[in-house]
């Protein structure tokens, strides 16, 4: 059952299908969600038609979405009208229709001071529920001050949860090291300097019960005593039915500094897994990593591809920035520049190393772009890392990776913690959701960086600020 508000089971209306009235960034956001509402009826207030035109002209995903939801909605309506009831979505689905803009009832016409397009479409929802006595009507928005607004008025208002993640399916993406303590020495002795793997079975509790791993399982192992304890790490290889041993890697100059790096530098490196998470706060390594690995393997792939989303706050145009193309992208590509450069600074001036990456940058085989730029190409064979992917939406995420052609390789990174997007938070961004969807799957590795590695400063400020 797919699940999209917390409507109540009980009570007036109870029985006959709701009416959801939808606010604008509930379409911009995801342009299929009218079909995510099972039987119930949707009203499209004309002040959101009104702010869907201009983003008709746009090249970002907020106009692609604001596109194809016209697009869609002409296509239901054909040559009808949309009438009292509306016209049908599809089967097993509700009705659709666009409604004209309503005033406030008489006695709150003077509560909102603006006239905004915010107040009308909460006029609109309010003047609907009014007329269907007999059902319940609810405004769905991701604006939470307009979810507020609505419930100090008595309009139920509610969040867009299709694409939110629970709680308990985050806090698992954030903590997927299982760690292992109090197993047989010599499994363990085994594993770190022996053949470098253990079977699944191997790691039977005292109960003799082994849980079966999901592929790329992560593991952390203690064993020892007396002020001799030894640690290592591991991953399940499910192509082998292997726990196998995850080893300090290096890579063009960077070596891992703790044990979420070594993974992560594991899962960059490692050419069976195609598609990489790597979450963590400020300073982790989370690009430092992806960007080395990608070097280190620059061979194999035809181009190596840095980008990030261009999140301008205040949600200004990217136009009001002075200068011409380049200049406008500066800000947005400086900080994957400041990693390269943290690379560069390993060898010195004039080496080998150092060369190359002058090289690559001048023949771009090694880009860096903001991630509008890469909209409609075609990756394939390329190393492809996305920086702050906290700020895409799922639709995005998804675009993204169905570019992918054969011997592409994804790694995507970001902090849940510091998302630019207004409408999108820890339990509904395409970072988190790749995480809960993808876990499992052979071809995906999800790591979480906790220890700040930037410095002793940064790390000091991360943990008491």
């Amino acid at each position: 059952m797919t699940r999209y508000a917390n409507v109540p089971d009980k009570g007036p209306g109870s029985r006959r299908p709701k009416i959801f009235v939808l606010d604008t960034n509930i379409i911009l956001h995801d342009f299929k969600c009218i079909r995510q509402f099972q039987e119930n009826d949707i009203v499209i207030p004309s002040a959101v038609i009104e702010e869907l035109d201009k983003f008709k002209k746009g090249t970002d995903a907020l106009s692609f979405n604001a596109r194809n939801f016209m697009r869609e909605l002409d296509r239901l309506t054909g040559n009808r009208m949309f009438g009292e009831h509306g016209v049908p979505i599809g089967k097993d689905k509700g009705n659709i229709k666009v409604e004209l803009n309503h005033p406030f009832p008489h006695e709150l016409r003077n509560l909102f001071q603006d006239d905004t397009q915010d107040h009308r479409i909460l006029a609109t929802a309010m003047w609907v529920r009014d007329n269907n006595p007999d059902r319940f009507v609810a405004l769905v928005t991701k604006d939470i001050n307009l979810r507020m607004k609505a419930k100090a008025v008595g309009m139920e208002a509610q969040d867009y949860l299709t694409d939110k993640i629970d709680e308990q399916r985050v806090e698992y993406t954030r903590n997927e090291v299982i760690v292992k303590e109090n197993l047989d020495p010599a499994k363990c002795q085994d594993l770190t300097y022996g053949k470098g793997w253990l079977a699944p079975e191997d790691l039977q509790d005292h109960n003799g019960k082994a849980d079966r791993p999901m592929a790329n399982q992560l593991y952390r192992f203690r064993w020892g005593e007396n002020g001799h304890e030894a640690t290592g790490c591991a991953r399940y290889d499910s192509l082998s039915d292997r726990i196998v041993l995850v080893r300090k890697q290096y890579a063009y100059g960077i070596s891992p500094r703790n044990d979420e790096q070594k993974f992560a530098m594991d899962a960059c490196l490692n050419k069976e897994i195609r598609l990489v998470s790597l979450t963590g706060g400020a300073g982790t390594g989370k690009t430092l990593i992806a960007l080395a690995s990608a070097l280190e393997q620059e061979r194999d792939y035809d181009q190596i591809i840095l980008s990030r989303p261009t999140v301008i706050l205040g949600n200004q145009e990217i136009g009001f920035l002075p200068g011409d193309e380049k200049a406008k992208m500066g800000p947005f590509i400086q900080p994957l520049m400041d990693n390269l450069n943290v690379i560069r600074s390993m060898f010195k001036t004039g080496s080998k190393q150092a060369q190359r990456i002058d090289s690559m940058l001048k023949e771009e085989k090694l880009l860096i772009s903001p991630l509008a730029y890469i909209r409609g190409r075609s990756l394939g064979n390329v190393f492809f890392i996305i920086d702050e992917a906290q700020n895409l939406t799922p639709h995005e995420i998804k675009t993204i990776i169905t570019r992918a052609g054969e011997g592409t390789k994804m790694v995507f990174t970001g902090d849940l913690f510091q998302i630019d997007q207004p409408y999108l938070d820890i339990y509904s961004n395409g970072l988190t959701h790749l995480g809960e969807k993808m876990a499992g799957q052979p071809l995906f590795e999800h790591i979480n960086l906790r220890k700040g590695e930037r410095s002793e400063l940064s790390d000091l400020a991360s943990r008491l600020l």
